[in-house]
């Protein structure tokens, strides 16, 4: 092990650690992944194309999501740290060359392998982070990391929010987020040469995961978990896609959309700071279940008050528990595989996925059929809803204090 010598020394490493892990979040999916959602306003506007196929420009990324982390899933490497830089290179080049490409096609081509990317930079870095930090004993830290997305989606909100003020076109904005993405990384790419287990990481991944043998009980909780962070995926991702479409139509002519990304970019942000102060070793499915119910209230409320109130209040409770949400589950997943969490972790994943490539175009056909976003905003609340119920009965059914005995 590195010689880290007093413990405020171990305690600086850990926050290095942690918050070079954010800023990667903040590239990989605050940028590369989220970017798309304040410039789609300004891409309809310019005519590049309908709403239509920014639904499936959409869902592309997202189906590059869930095949980047299923291929996470079932390629266990050893060598985490090249596989986060590649990542995070290749978010770099694939966000700027949207703003120099201008055809469908390589569009989608693009959304795709940024989202390949974004799931290895997350599931890797979390993996690594994460270890790092229970090596170095400091694993409170670990919240940190996944404020990452929620600033750097506050970012490209108020930033695109800017260029639409300065008559920007939405290329332009592309590749500013693209240099962006590029200072940040290269302001991080040495931190991930650290290792504060001397390869302990790397040997633990290496091993399969079958290696610890699991009851028939913890399986079924596997699987539950899965379906249910799968749940979550679907739940917030009609929302977050279209919300500055939905709020533009709502409120014509008024600024306030331009904040409400930015709003649920701050939210998410905080959320999972303050979430990351709760107790590491309680119940994390008790706060799954009440995260849920809070994304479900805030999607509710776009429904129930579309004015600048309702939008910003539910962009901030939809944005509260986005990233607590992933946090909590991981957490699990490191519960319930231990060392060999990172399987898992890319299996939760891919299921996350699956739920965001059938949002968007559930909510264009609907749309298309009845003209309003209302009736796929109703049919995410049920899906979160139904998640929270299968969290809170894995908490009666799959007891902690029975597991440990």
């Amino acid at each position: 092990m590195n010689d880290l010598g007093s413990a405020p020394q171990s305690r600086a490493m850990g926050w290095k650690i942690c918050l070079s892990g954010m800023l990667a979040l903040s590239v990989a999916m605050g940028i590369g992944r989220f970017a798309f959602t304040p410039l789609l306003p300004m891409m309809l506007h310019e005519g590049s194309f309908n709403l239509q196929m920014g639904g499936w420009l959409a869902t592309s990324n997202y189906l590059g999501y869930f095949v980047g982390a299923m291929l996470c899933a079932f390629h266990r490497s050893n060598r985490p740290v090249p596989l986060i830089r590649a990542g995070l290179a290749a978010t770099v080049l694939l966000t700027a060359a949207m703003g120099v490409l201008h055809n469908d096609a390589a569009w989608l081509g693009l959304r795709f392998l940024s989202g390949i990317a974004s799931a290895y930079v997350f599931v890797y870095t979390a993996g690594w982070c994460l270890q790092q930090l229970t090596q170095l004993k400091h694993p409170d830290l670990g919240g940190v990391i996944f404020c990452g997305p929620g600033i750097g989606i506050a970012l490209t909100g108020l930033l695109t929010g800017a260029m639409v003020t300065s008559g920007w076109l939405a290329a332009s904005g592309w590749i500013s987020f693209g240099m962006i993405a590029l200072a940040l990384t290269a302001l991080i790419w040495k931190t991930f040469s650290f290792d504060a287990g001397h390869g302990q990481t790397g040997a633990a991944t290496a091993q399969p995961d079958s290696a610890r043998e699991e009851t028939p009980e913890q399986k079924h909780e596997v699987r539950q978990q899965v379906i249910a962070y799968g749940m979550a995926g679907f739940g917030y991702i009609i929302t977050a896609t279209f919300l500055p479409v939905i709020a533009r139509q709502a409120l014509p002519g008024s600024s306030w959309p331009d904040f409400f990304w930015p709003i649920f970019g701050f939210g998410v942000a905080l959320g999972v700071f303050c979430a990351g102060r709760l107790p590491v070793h309680g119940d994390q499915r008790v706060l799954l279940a009440w995260a849920y119910v809070m994304q479900a209230a805030g999607v509710a409320l776009s429904i129930l008050l579309p004015n600048a109130i309702g939008f910003a209040v539910s962009c901030l409770l939809l944005g509260l528990p986005f990233t607590a949400i992933t946090l909590f589950a991981m957490r699990e997943a490191r519960r319930l595989r231990q060392a060999h969490a990172s399987s898992l972790m890319g299996l939760m994943t891919a299921a996350y996925g699956i739920g965001q490539i059938a949002g968007p175009p559930l909510a264009t056909a609907l749309v298309r059929t009845s003209g309003s976003f209302t009736p796929s905003l109703c049919v995410a609340v049920a899906a979160l809803l139904a998640g929270a119920f299968l969290y809170y009965r894995l908490t009666l059914s799959h007891r902690l204090e029975q597991q440990a005995a």
